[in-house]
Order: structure tokens, then C-alpha cells, then sequence
């Protein structure tokens, strides 16, 4: 109902809202943008390991399947909901981590966050690298973000603040964020908050299999993969 800051009310529901006050921009955001070879998900002659999504859950299930190969890389199978995952460090400027994902249901496009739980790395997942790598490389560009990629179309919430805030007010934000998740969800997705589930593939404490920047995550056997 009310929100005090050293014993001054700075906002009451029964009142205006005060005047909006620009924030100082503090950010930690060192990566130079991506390439499409960067993407490349090499075939290993092996099964490779679906992280499979819950809606509504931050647990996630695991599946091991046979991908599908072209030109010795591993593909996306949109009819079969598998998938690209990608992680990029955004402090440096190491190898992105590349894995693949069921239970978005994007049947085109790509959506992107640097809002990644626990490190705030850079997030994606998507049908086409393509698109992928435009929404990774927009964040990059914004030094922090929510985005949304299909084709000639881009939908970009900044937040310049750690790369997890915005500057603007509420209004501007509460507007693009809702924007977003209309935009995500006119890309295939059936998930109650699609941003919202991806930030929490990157947390890799909790059931059973996440990615970081590092790779994939087994939190039962504790150990990357």
C-alpha cells in the first residue's frame, strides 16, 4: 500500500505517482557479439540429452534421443518440439554452451534473456539459429534484455541496469513485458510464462537437468555432463 525510503513515503496507492527519477546505470556486460558458427552443435556419434520442460514447475525432466544430423551437425526438430538451448557468458568471452530443449513448443522464432538465474548469463532458445542468434546478439547490443525473434520481427525490453533492470517507469515496462509474452506465445509456445520459465533453465541447483555456461547440468549426480 505504501512504500517508504528513509522514512519518506515515495509511493501511496491512494495517491499520484511521484515523478520518475532516472537511476544511475550500473552494469557488469563484457561480450562481443556471436557468429553463426557459433552455434554449431557437432555430432558425436552418440544420443545426446533433451532438458524437458514443465510448465508451471522449476524442475525439469530428461530424455536421452537420437538426433536428428545434417552436414555432421545436430539439428533442431520443431515437429518433434526438440529444441536449440543456448547459454553465453556475458562477463567474457568464452564458448557459448549448446543443448537442446523440450516443452517450449515455438514452432518459429526465438526468444532470449539476460534475466538467468543464479549467474545472469545470456539465455536462448529457439527453432533456427538464425533467430537465435539475433536475439543473443541484440542483448549483447543492450547490455541486457528480454527478446523476442521471428525473422524480420523483433521485440526488445532493455535493461541496462546489471543487465536485469530497466531504467524506464513501470508503465513502459509492465506494457513491453506483457508485448513480450504476447509475442512469445504467437511464436507456438502454450507455456503460462515463457521468459519466465527459461530464466530458470540456467539455475543448475535444482532438478535434474539445467545448463550454464558451462554445459549441461545433472543436479541428481552433481556434475556436468
Amino acid at each position: 500500500l505504501k512504500t517508504f525510503i528513509n522514512g519518506k513515503i515515495v509511493f501511496d496507492c491512494n495517491k499520484k505517482i511521484p515523478e520518475h527519477i532516472l537511476p544511475k546505470i550500473i552494469n557488469n556486460f563484457n561480450r562481443q557479439k556471436l557468429t553463426l558458427a557459433d552455434l554449431n552443435y557437432p555430432y558425436r556419434n552418440e544420443n545426446i540429452r533433451l532438458i524437458k520442460v514443465i510448465d508451471g514447475d522449476l524442475t525439469t525432466e530428461s530424455e536421452a534421443i537420437q538426433p536428428a544430423v545434417k552436414n555432421n551437425l545436430v539439428m533442431t526438430e520443431i515437429q518433434k518440439d526438440i529444441l536449440k538451448i543456448v547459454v553465453v557468458n556475458r562477463y567474457k568471452n568464452s564458448k557459448p554452451a549448446i543443448s537442446f530443449i523440450k516443452g517450449f513448443g515455438f514452432k518459429t522464432g526465438a526468444i532470449a534473456s539476460s534475466v538467468a538465474h543464479d549467474s545472469h548469463n545470456i539465455i536462448a532458445v529457439g527453432t533456427n539459429d538464425e533467430d537465435i542468434l539475433a536475439a543473443i546478439n541484440s542483448i549483447i547490443i543492450s547490455k541486457g534484455g528480454l527478446v523476442a525473434v521471428d525473422k524480420d520481427t523483433k521485440l526488445t525490453l532493455e535493461l541496462p541496469i546489471a543487465g536485469l533492470i530497466s531504467d524506464k517507469n513501470y508503465e513502459y515496462v509492465a506494457s513491453k513485458y506483457s508485448d513480450l509474452n504476447t509475442f512469445a506465445k504467437s511464436l507456438g509456445t502454450k507455456l503460462t510464462a515463457p521468459f519466465m520459465t527459461l530464466a530458470f533453465m540456467a539455475l543448475i541447483v535444482i532438478p535434474h537437468l539445467k545448463i550454464s555456461d558451462k554445459g549441461l547440468f545433472d543436479v541428481d549426480k552433481f556434475k556436468f555432463i
